[in-house]
C-alpha cells in the first residue's frame, strides 16, 4: 500500500474544488491585467529575449489552428471540464485530486474566454500574453501552463499505476498473489497457518 491512509472522498473534491477555483482566478486576473495596461499586438520584454509579454487574441488552439472552427474547441473545453469534475466524485488519491484540480482551472480558464468574451459567446478568443521566443512561436497564458502541465502529469500517474483510490496496481498484484498462495488463519495453538486451495 501506499502508507498514507487514503483520502475521504468529499476532502478530495474539496481539494479539486479549491485548486481549480485559485488556478482560475489567476488566469482571468493577468488576463484582466493584460487587457487594461496593453495594447494588442505589444511586446514587453521582461528578460531580454528570454521571455516577455505580447498581447494577442487566440481565436483558434495552439499556434492559432483552427481559427475558422472557434466553437469545436468552446465543446471540447467544456467536455474535458465536464470529464474531470465526473471524476472528481471518485477520488480519494491526494496526488489526483491536486493535479485534476490545477487541470480542471486551466479549462475553465480558457472556457471562461470561449464563453463571454469578444466576439461573444460560445466564440470568444482567449487572451494569450506570456511568449518565449528563443523557444517557440506559440504565445501562451496561465491556464494554457495548468492544462499542460496537468496533461504531463495525468500521464505520469498512470504511467507509475496510482489509482483514483489512492492505491497502485501493484498493490493489486500483491494482494491477488497473495490470494492465489492462501491465507492464513488462526491454529488451535494461537499460531497461524496458511491455508490452501484444496487439490
Amino acid at each position: 500500500m501506499t502508507g498514507r491512509r487514503p483520502l475521504h472522498r468529499s476532502a478530495a473534491g474539496a481539494i479539486v474544488a479549491v485548486l481549480a477555483i485559485v488556478v482560475l482566478a489567476a488566469d482571468q486576473f493577468v488576463k484582466q491585467l493584460t487587457v487594461q495596461n496593453m495594447s494588442e499586438g505589444e511586446r514587453i520584454p521582461v528578460l531580454g529575449e528570454f521571455f516577455e509579454l505580447l498581447y494577442v487574441r487566440n481565436p483558434g488552439a495552439a499556434f492559432s489552428l483552427g481559427k475558422d472552427h472557434t466553437w469545436i474547441f468552446t465543446i471540447a473545453l467544456a467536455v474535458v471540464a465536464g470529464v474531470v469534475i465526473w471524476k472528481a466524485f471518485g477520488l480519494q488519491s491526494r496526488l489526483w485530486a491536486v493535479v485534476l484540480g490545477c487541470l480542471l482551472g486551466g479549462v475553465l480558464g480558457n472556457l471562461t474566454d470561449r464563453l463571454f468574451r469578444a466576439p461573444g459567446f460560445p466564440v470568444g478568443e482567449v487572451v494569450d500574453m506570456l511568449s518565449l521566443p528563443w523557444m517557440m512561436p506559440a504565445i501562451f497564458n496561465v491556464a494554457d501552463i495548468f492544462i499542460v502541465s496537468g496533461m504531463i502529469s495525468v500521464a505520469l500517474l498512470v504511467l507509475i499505476g496510482l489509482r483514483f483510490d489512492g492505491t497502485r496496481d501493484r498493490d493489486h498484484e500483491r494482494a491477488a498473489a497473495e490470494a492465489a498462495e492462501g491465507t492464513e488463519i488462526p491454529a488451535s495453538d494461537g499460531a497461524s497457518k496458511p491455508v490452501t486451495p484444496e487439490s
